[in-house]
């Protein structure tokens, strides 16, 4: 029996990958159904890759408008672990997080377009190391 009744509502009773849309659909027992955009879970991944090891220390990243997730695998009872096919697999999903994605799609999309004004870059150009953190160094 788990101890908190309201994390095992979190846990989704099925998942779908949609290959056309490159959305992963969460459905729960409620009978809410949330989309998930591939892009916002590449963009946001909770790895240190991408997060940093610390505030301020995250990546923005670009190039994955066309990222696919190749592979999903459960970690435990409380994550997911995508493969996406830039080859990027660090991450870990948690149901919250995957929930928060979900629920909350346009403020990350909202998030990300800030992210990318702030850098001077564009949702499809070429990855490249680009911190959150102000400024550029013009010298080299």
């Amino acid at each position: 029996m788990n101890p908190n009744p309201k994390e095992e509502s979190m846990v989704p009773v099925d998942i779908t990958l949609h290959q056309a849309s490159n959305q992963l659909e969460l459905i729960y027992a409620s009978g809410e159904r949330l989309m998930v955009p591939v892009e916002i879970m590449r963009v946001f991944s909770p790895s240190a890759e991408v997060q940093g090891h610390g505030p301020g220390q995250e990546t923005v990243q670009t190039g994955k408008r066309n990222v696919k997730i190749v592979a999903l695998e459960p970690v435990g009872s409380y994550a997911l672990q995508p493969t996406f096919s830039d080859g990027h697999d660090s991450g870990l999903f948690t149901w919250a997080l995957l929930a928060q994605m979900g629920r909350n799609t346009a403020q990350f999309w909202s998030r990300y377009e800030d992210q990318l004004k702030r850098s001077g870059k564009g949702r499809d150009d070429p990855m490249g190391a680009v911190s959150t953190q102000g400024g550029s160094c013009s010298s080299h």
